[in-house]
């Protein structure tokens, strides 16, 4: 499977996807229940995934990343400090997953919203629909192949 992830950066960014290391970080903080059941459900070790930067200067793809262990409770839901404290969560009744993902590579440039609306054979692509606020979307192996070949492109321009 192929997906997107949307992150802020100032959050999580693919650089600090990088920097975490072969271990790769807690994807966590996800509190949306559709986008729960995909990252519960379907994501799976060896699973490839576009880094989407948003609500940032520069919006858009910056990299891929992988999927390195699958749902396991969210620690953020149990930690009161934390922005994604969930005071009903608890070990035996814990909602919220999170998974740990490693990286793969960084764009030479962010593929922005505009630049992806551009690409023939993206038209459907679910990052690019309007009012899509889902931070966990699927993607096909045909958009991932032509993001990846766009990102090459501008490596080597």
């Amino acid at each position: 499977m192929y997906w997107v992830f949307k992150t802020e950066p100032a959050e999580c960014s693919i650089l600090d996807i990088q920097a975490a290391g072969p271990k790769g970080v807690v994807w966590e903080g996800v509190r949306n229940y559709q986008a729960r059941n995909f990252l519960r459900d379907q994501v799976k070790i060896g699973d490839q995934v576009l880094i989407h930067h948003s609500s940032c200067a520069h919006v858009g793809i910056a990299g891929v990343g992988v999927i390195l262990a699958e749902a396991y409770p969210d620690p953020s839901q149990f930690q009161p400090r934390s922005l994604y404290y969930d005071a009903k969560s608890t070990p035996e009744k814990a909602p919220w997953v999170a998974v740990q993902v490693g990286f793969v590579e960084q764009f030479s440039k962010v593929l922005s919203m505009t630049e992806l609306r551009q690409i023939y054979g993206l038209a459907d692509m679910q990052l690019l629909k309007k009012g899509n606020r889902l931070s966990i979307i699927p993607a096909t192996k045909a958009e991932f192949d032509l993001v990846l070949c766009v990102a090459k492109a501008y490596s080597e321009s």
